[in-house]
């Protein structure tokens, strides 16, 4: 069976940084993917970044470009989200997740999640 065990959420003040990390336990396949999403209370699931697990290819939603950096230690079957210069808009619980679909946006593609993580952005 698949796990997936995010960390590295928290309280931080906007303009500031935080780390998340997404662990994988079971066997690993090259052929997968990984992508973070993000919900805010009341508000839908959305994308935020994907890479694909053999190339290192990524795909960052238009809200987080140039703010955030999605990487991936294929030893280790972890995957991270830096995130650098954050924004109150940036508050909400933050899932990782795996597909088969490289560099995919859509929820519906992903089979395991992780439990999410929050993170607060203060003003």
């Amino acid at each position: 069976q698949v796990q997936l065990v995010e960390s590295g959420g928290g309280l931080v003040q906007a303009g500031g940084s935080v780390r998340l990390s997404c662990a994988a336990s079971g066997r690993a396949f090259s052929g997968y993917a990984r992508g973070w999403f993000r919900q805010a209370p009341g508000k839908e699931r959305e994308f935020v970044a994907a890479i694909t697990w053999s190339g290192g290819s990524t795909h960052y939603a238009d809200s987080v470009k140039g703010r955030f950096t999605i990487s991936r230690d294929n030893a280790k079957n972890t995957v991270f989200l830096q995130m650098n210069n954050l924004k109150p808009d940036d508050t909400a619980v933050y899932y990782c997740a795996r597909t088969l679909r490289p560099l995919s946006s859509w929820p519906y593609e992903y089979d395991y999640w992780g439990q999410g993580t929050q993170v607060t952005v203060s003003s």
